[in-house]
C-alpha cells in the first residue's frame, strides 16, 4: 500500500499546472531553443560558404563530420533523462522561489539574465575544470572531447551525468534570485544560444556573446576543443585569465583580435 501511496503522489504532480509551466516548460524551452539555433549553424558549417570563411575559428579546413546523427540521438536521450530527473526533483523544485506572479518589468528580467550569465560562467568554469581531472575525464567528459572541430549540433554531445550537471547549474541563478518563470525561460533560451554558438566553429563579430564585457564569443570554447586543456569557462575570459588557464595560443589569439586581425 505504501508503494501505491508514493506512486499516487508522483502521479498527482502531473495534474499540477505549475509542474508543467516550471519543470516541463523550462525543458521544452531548452529543447526548442537549441534546435532552432543549432540547426542553421550546423547547416552553415556543412555548406562552408565562402563568405563565412573569414570568421572560421580554426585554420584547418572543415572535415566531414560523422557525429551529426549520434549528436542528435545523444541530445534526445539526455533530454529524456533530464525530464526524468526534473520530475523526481519536483518536490524540491516546487519549494524554490521561482514563481509565476505578476510579470516583472523588462529591465529586471534583463538585469537578472545578465547576472545569470556571469554567475553561470563562473560556476561552469569550476565544474568544467573538475571534469578534466582523472576519473571524471576518462569516464564522463572524454565523450565530449571526441569532438576537435565542433559543429553546433555537437553542443550537447556529452555524457548524461555532465548534461544533468550543466542543467543544474543553469537553475542555480533563477533559484538564488527567486526569479519569475518567464525570466527562467529567457535565461534558458540564452544559455542554449551559448551552447550552439560555442560549438558552431564561427566567431561572428555581431554575436551578442561578443558584446558583453569579457565576452569572447565562440572562440573561447572552440579553442578548448582544439587544444583540450585550458579555456574552461564558457565564453567569458575572466576566470581563465584570473587563474592562468588560457588554452595554448589563446592569449596570442586575443592579441590578434584586438588588433583587428579577426579569428586566429
Amino acid at each position: 500500500m505504501r508503494r501505491f501511496g508514493v506512486l499516487g503522489a508522483w502521479l498527482a504532480q502531473l495534474r499540477d499546472p505549475w509542474f508543467w509551466r516550471f519543470a516541463i516548460g523550462a525543458n521544452l524551452a531548452s529543447m526548442v531553443a537549441f534546435a532552432a539555433f543549432a540547426g542553421p549553424m550546423t547547416w552553415l558549417a556543412w555548406r562552408d560558404p565562402a563568405w563565412a570563411r573569414r570568421w572560421r575559428i580554426q585554420s584547418r579546413p572543415p572535415r566531414e563530420q560523422r557525429l551529426v546523427l549520434p549528436s542528435i540521438r545523444t541530445w534526445l536521450a539526455n533530454n529524456a533523462i533530464m525530464l526524468v530527473v526534473t520530475t523526481l526533483a519536483w518536490p524540491l523544485l516546487r519549494r524554490t522561489g521561482v514563481h509565476e506572479g505578476p510579470l516583472p518589468p523588462w529591465w529586471r528580467i534583463a538585469a537578472e539574465v545578465l547576472a545569470f550569465v556571469y554567475l553561470d560562467d563562473f560556476l561552469f568554469y569550476w565544474m568544467h575544470r573538475a571534469l578534466h581531472q582523472g576519473w571524471l575525464y576518462k569516464r564522463i567528459h572524454a565523450l565530449h572531447h571526441t569532438i576537435l572541430t565542433p559543429w553546433a549540433v555537437t553542443g550537447h554531445y556529452m555524457h548524461p551525468v555532465e548534461y544533468v550537471a550543466i542543467g543544474s547549474l543553469i537553475l542555480f541563478g533563477p533559484v538564488l534570485f527567486s526569479s519569475h518563470v518567464v525570466t527562467l525561460y529567457v535565461w534558458v533560451i540564452w544559455r542554449q544560444w551559448e551552447a550552439a554558438e560555442g560549438h558552431s566553429g564561427y566567431d561572428f563579430p555581431w554575436s551578442p556573446t561578443n558584446w558583453l564585457p569579457g565576452g569572447d564569443g565562440a572562440a573561447h570554447h572552440d579553442f578548448h576543443h582544439a587544444k583540450v586543456r585550458g579555456n574552461y569557462a564558457g565564453f567569458l575570459r575572466h576566470c581563465d585569465g584570473w587563474f592562468g588557464t588560457y588554452a595554448r595560443g589563446y592569449a596570442e589569439h586575443l592579441a590578434k583580435k584586438r588588433r583587428g586581425g579577426g579569428p586566429a
